[in-house]
């Protein structure tokens, strides 16, 4: 459950309480001297979360189901040998358009 802090205004003191959102609503209406003070924001980012192995095994088996696109090559849903034979028909120009590839 959720800690909210509040603060008398008539004497100035503030207390923590551990209850529901609807308790906190009953709270309220029922103290009219009360209001909640909101001292700090919980923020919730995804700038520390890690892409866990399942999650990368589905990104392989997406790229080698479409192994020319973007995502292929990022996740390396290529082969070193299908590069190597993408890159050398690039370079010789027997291979133009879906098979081009830039490394």
């Amino acid at each position: 459950m959720p800690e909210y802090t509040f603060k008398n205004e008539d004497t100035g003191e503030e207390t923590t309480e551990i209850m529901s959102m609807s308790a906190r609503e009953d709270f309220l209406k029922n103290n009219p001297n009360m209001t909640q003070q909101i001292l700090r924001v919980n923020m919730i980012s995804g700038t520390g979360l890690k892409n866990d192995n399942g999650w990368k095994e589905n990104l392989s088996r997406i790229a080698e189901a479409h192994p020319n696109s973007a995502l292929a090559d990022q996740v390396g849903g290529r082969t070193n040998k299908t590069v190597k034979n993408v890159n050398a028909l690039n370079k010789s120009g027997v291979r133009k358009g879906k098979y081009t590839m830039d490394l």
